[in-house]
């Protein structure tokens, strides 16, 4: 599914002296709730030195979208703030306010002003290491370790797509030249992932980076 190394990726913070996140999922949807299993491996990358030239292919797959096609990152440090759910009451007064906006210069919504800054200001969209959870579906619920207790903090989210062309914001920079795509979507992985459309990977600070659990949300 993905292999991130801690020199392209300064957010990661591998346990020990790891550098090298590997993860893995089944193709394939498992029972009792339809879930895809999915295996994290933290690895050193100079300990691999029997490297395969060309991995192998599942051999058995749901669906079509279960497999992602081959791509190449090409890593974009962002700042973004947590989604308007998890905002004390005194800011989320303030982003449902369209004054202040409009005293700023920015074209808002009079009736939903806090889309504004849910789609173009707080969590980005698509694949990412770290950074703030995606909610909507449901409220924002603390995630905690089950084996220690201790809050965790997102590690990976997985996307179905990665930006929209109605969302500026988040457009990548290899996305904004001359001649790049002008699909309204952009997917590059080209994978659909259940539940919302994405999935969050938690991890535990207190074991060192190492997930206890993959959670779904």
């Amino acid at each position: 599914m993905a292999q991130l190394y801690a020199r392209d990726v300064p957010l990661l913070r591998p346990p020990g002296r790891t550098d090298l996140l590997q993860v893995l999922w089944c193709p394939s949807e498992h029972a009792p709730d339809s879930s895809i299993p999915i295996e994290l491996s933290w690895r050193t990358a100079a300990d691999v030195t029997d490297v395969l030239a060309a991995p192998p292919e599942p051999f058995d797959a749901d669906e079509d979208f279960y497999v992602p096609k081959p791509c190449v990152l090409a890593p974009e440090q962002v700042t973004e703030y947590p989604d308007s759910l998890e905002l004390p009451a005194e800011l989320k007064q303030q982003i449902t306010d369209p004054a202040p906006w409009r005293a700023a210069g920015i074209v808002v919504d009079d009736a939903d002003p806090r889309e504004l800054y849910d789609k173009a200001l707080s969590h980005a969209p698509g694949w990412k290491i770290g950074g703030w959870a995606p909610w909507g579906l449901t409220d924002p619920v603390p995630r905690f370790c089950v084996a220690c207790g201790t809050a965790m903090t997102p590690l990976l989210t997985i996307a179905s797509s990665e930006w929209h062309r109605n969302s500026t914001s988040w457009i990548p920079y290899e996305d904004r030249l001359p001649g790049a795509s002008d699909d309204s979507w952009s997917n590059p992985p080209e994978i659909t992932v259940l539940d919302a459309n994405h999935l969050q990977l938690y991890a535990c600070p207190a074991s060192g980076g190492h997930p206890h659990t993959v959670l779904v949300q």
